[in-house]
């Protein structure tokens, strides 16, 4: 597990005079680290560092939403126990603005209690690591998150799902209910990708989790169902009474198309 090593004394901007690194294919992909712990928040930037990823830092929340911003991060690593602005509340911020609503967050914390991983989840972060970490283990969440956002691949066809109200456009990630615009984060936006491209089969949690989220991503079971309570929100004519993502008492869920 992870050691943090103690290192000179460095501002957490300073990074902003330093070159940024580039990763294979000369696009350059920065992240966020928002981590008050300067040992920790050292030991994550080597590790990004020797990926291939151009890093910037903050140590308080606040500073973090400055610089998301002024510089754009393609991820975001967040830690929960901040100075200034809690990382709860940092990204709820995030996922409140429209220009930054689709940024992922990957939670970096020592509290590991259920309820502090689900209401992550509800808040919209996309993963979550608990400290102490296996530094192989976060950098695999990183670009297992990063490739659902950022890799474009060969030459394809736009695709996009329209049935009824509902309309995806799977490369902008944009979604649209009845003409009008509904914001999703990342993760529910591939749970409901994932939903519409399997229509009328029943999957458990365990299954969901396995291939939306991927087998390298251990969260509870029941992130599945914070998930489907958010979805249901924004896709169902009555949320207390689904008819378009359908429990399946004892089983799982089904995605009913025909409703839509």
């Amino acid at each position: 597990m992870a050691q943090a090593r103690k290192s000179p004394a460095r501002r957490p901007d300073d990074d902003a005079q330093r070159p940024e690194k580039k990763p294979t294919g000369g696009v350059k992909t920065v992240v966020l680290v928002v981590e008050d712990d300067a040992d920790i928040r050292e030991l994550v930037r080597l590790h990004l560092e020797q990926e291939g990823f151009g890093v910037v830092e903050a140590a308080d929340g606040r500073r973090a939403l400055d610089l998301v911003r002024t510089r754009r991060p393609a991820l975001v690593i967040l830690d929960l126990m901040l100075p200034e602005v809690p990382g709860l509340e940092v990204c709820r911020a995030l996922r409140a603005a429209e220009e930054t609503a689709g940024i992922p967050v990957l939670m970096l914390t020592a509290r590991t209690d259920e309820v502090d991983r689900v209401l992550g989840f509800e808040m919209g972060a996309d993963d979550y690591v608990a400290k102490p970490f296996s530094p192989r283990e976060l950098m695999a969440r990183v670009k297992a998150l990063l490739r659902r956002t950022h890799d474009v691949g060969p030459e394809r066809p736009h695709e996009v799902y329209e049935k009824g109200r509902l309309r995806m456009d799977f490369d902008t990630y944009e979604v649209t209910l009845n003409g009008r615009p509904v914001r999703l984060t990342l993760r529910e936006f591939e749970l409901l990708k994932f939903f519409v491209l399997h229509p009328n089969r029943v999957f458990d949690r365990h299954l969901l989790l396995n291939l939306v989220w991927g087998p390298d991503v251990y969260v509870d079971p029941r992130t599945v169902d914070v998930h489907v309570r958010r979805l249901r929100i924004a896709v169902e004519r009555d949320e207390a009474n689904p008819q378009v993502i359908v429990t399946v008492r004892g089983v799982g869920y089904k995605f009913a198309d025909e409703q839509l």
